[in-house]
Order: structure tokens, then sequence, then C-alpha cells
């Protein structure tokens, strides 16, 4: 019988050398994917774009064609009326195209370490996780379509990792039963992503209020792996508090491949990385309190002045006194108890009103 351990999910964790909180800035990750397009060059190149870009760290996926599928033509295996950009393809071919060898990815984390990028990966079978292990990769990230293959969560959450689970295909049970997993194997490193399992998304399925209600039902932190065309969804999730935002990135739309159509290119993941950064200043805090710069705008706030030549002993009227630009004299809200009382001294045209000329 498992013995459940009772764990509470961490609202700030480490990968690499930053830090994933609330309080800490959005954590962008470049999805390399299979938009190496087989070239070892290449892959590098798209890891050499995403330092250059802003990233804070890149992603793999770690399969072989035959550990994520099977080498079979029948129905059940050919991609037939799905509408995704890999009509008429069967899983394997279209894996055979995708997958990034082996052999390359100890090769690939070194470097992207040295430019100060984290690397890990997505592993799709047990002999991934063994693989990422002995590389020493710093969080393993769970793909949408694997959230139901508990077995293989439980491996990951076991290694005490951070455990990144995208929710593209997941119902709310499914998402239960994973973090539950990870909680059982004392692992409380957990980040949710929304996403939309789409290729590309459309704008009107990506649904992101999802991220802070997840935050809210899970405890946990949240993010975003987002399919969509552009930089706004990833930008909005930002703003509604996504901690972690991924991208696929890679060298140029036009070289296609299997991801390739709804991935972005170099600028715009740039692009995307400075508008994320604005966001996090402009979303700041829950305050009321104001600047230095806003205190010294309020003087120019409404207050009551004298707007004719007022005597000594003359009463205060809606004729000579009025509510206007700037702020140094009594504020509006004493408009009411000033007026109909008598001045103290003269008050020239132009003054603004204060307690010591009021009899």
């Amino acid at each position: 019988m498992r013995v459940k351990r009772e764990v509470v999910l961490d609202k700030r964790i480490q990968i690499g050398n930053k830090w994933i909180g609330e309080n800490e800035k959005t954590y962008i990750v470049a999805e390399v994917s299979a938009n190496h397009l087989q070239n070892y060059d290449r892959a590098e190149a798209i890891i050499r774009a995403a330092a250059g870009a802003g990233a804070d760290a890149v992603k793999l996926q770690t399969y072989r064609p035959d550990t994520i599928s099977l080498n079979c033509d029948n129905d059940y295996f050919v991609r037939v009326n799905q509408g995704t950009l890999w009509e008429g393809k069967s899983e394997y071919e279209v894996y055979q195209e995708a997958y990034t060898p082996w052999e390359w990815q100890p090769k690939l984390k070194a470097f992207a370490e040295s430019l100060g990028l984290a690397c890990f990966s997505s592993p799709f079978d047990g002999t991934a996780v063994d693989f990422m292990q002995e590389m020493d990769m710093p969080a393993y990230k769970v793909a949408s379509f694997e959230i139901n293959d508990i077995p293989l969560i439980r491996k990951i959450a076991r290694i005490g990792k951070p455990v990144i689970i995208a929710t593209g295909v997941a119902y709310l049970s499914d998402i239960e039963r994973a973090v539950a997993a990870c909680k059982e194997e004392g692992n409380g490193q957990v980040v949710l992503l929304k996403c939309t399992s789409a290729y590309p998304s459309p704008y009107e399925d990506m649904n992101l209020r999802v991220i802070p209600h997840m935050a809210e039902s899970f405890d946990c932190l949240t993010g975003l792996s987002d399919h969509s065309m552009g930089s706004a969804v990833a930008v909005a999730a930002a703003a509604l508090g996504a901690r972690m935002v991924e991208k696929h990135l890679t060298l140029s739309r036009a070289d296609g491949g299997p991801d390739g159509a709804f991935s972005m290119e170099p600028a715009e993941f740039a692009r995307m990385v400075e508008e994320i950064r604005i966001v996090e200043k402009a979303v700041g805090k829950v305050t009321y309190e104001l600047t230095e710069s806003q205190k010294h705008s309020r003087e120019d706030m409404r207050s009551l002045f004298a707007v004719q030549d007022i005597r000594a002993g003359e009463v205060f009227t809606a004729e000579n006194v009025r509510s206007i630009r700037p702020g140094y004299g009594l504020a509006p809200v004493y408009y009411e108890e000033v007026m109909g009382q008598r001045a103290k001294v003269d008050i020239a045209k132009g003054m603004p009103l204060a307690w010591n000329c009021i009899m």
C-alpha cells in the first residue's frame, strides 16, 4: 500500500540559477522542439537566439519514435481529419522527423548553460526520465498528452526536481490526479501550465482566466504553454499572473518543420520578452500610496480660489469663489462650508483661499 505524504505545493521554486515565484519575474522558456530540423548546428543557433532574445531557459523533448509511438500504419496511427499541420502522416513518421537525437542533448544542455540559460526537457517514457537524470537536468516538463500517465509522473516526481505540467487536453480530474501523484511522492515543486493543444491555437480557445483560477484552486504556481500566433496571448497571461511562459522558437517560419508554422522568430520572441517585462512593471502591487511624482502632481488638483477681488467683511459667494485648478487653496470639499461666510482680510483675485482669511 502506498503511504500518502502530506506535501504543500511550493510557491517559489528554482530552475538553474533563477527563481520562479509570485514575487519573481515571469520565467520565459523557449521551446526548441522540432525546429532544429535534424541539424545540430541549427539547434545551437536556436539556443543562441533564445539567449539573445532574453529567455531564461530552453526546453528540449526527450523521446525516440519507438518510445513515444508504434511504427504502424493502421487507422489508429495515421493522422486523418484531425485538422493539424501533420495531416496524413503516421505518428511514427511525425516523430521520426521531430525528435531531438539523444546524443545531442548533453551537448545542447552544456551550450545553453554556457550562455546563461537553464536547459530542461519533456520526457515521454521512463527511459527518457533516466536519461535526463543522468544529465542532471534541473526540471522535468510533463507534456499535455502525458498528463494521464500517472506512473510516468510518479517516476519524475520521485527525483525531487521541479515538475512542470501542461494541461492542454486535461479535465480538472486529470490535473487533480497529476498534482496528487507529485504530492504523494513528496514533491511540492509543481508548476501548472494552461495550454491549448491546437497548433496553432485559436485565440478564442485560450481561456486565460484559467491561469489565476488554477493558482487559487491548487494553491500553486501557474503559467502558460502557448501555441497561439504572436505575443498578445503570452503578454496577457503575464498580466493575469502567469509565472512561467513557454513559446516555440525557430530561426524562421519559412524554414518549415513540424512546429515551424506556429513558432516565433527571434525578433518576435525578443519583443514578447520586452512586452512581458513592461507588463510586470505596470501590474505592480496593490497599493494606494502615491509616488513622489504623484504627490507633486496633486498640486494640479482643484481647490478654492478667489475669482474676484474680495474686500474684508465681504460674503463669499458663487460669483467670487470657485473650485478651479491648481490645488493651492482649500479643498473643494469645504466649498459649502465657506459659502455665506465673510472674508477676514482683503483677498485679491487669483489668490487661494485659506482658513486664516475666513472670519
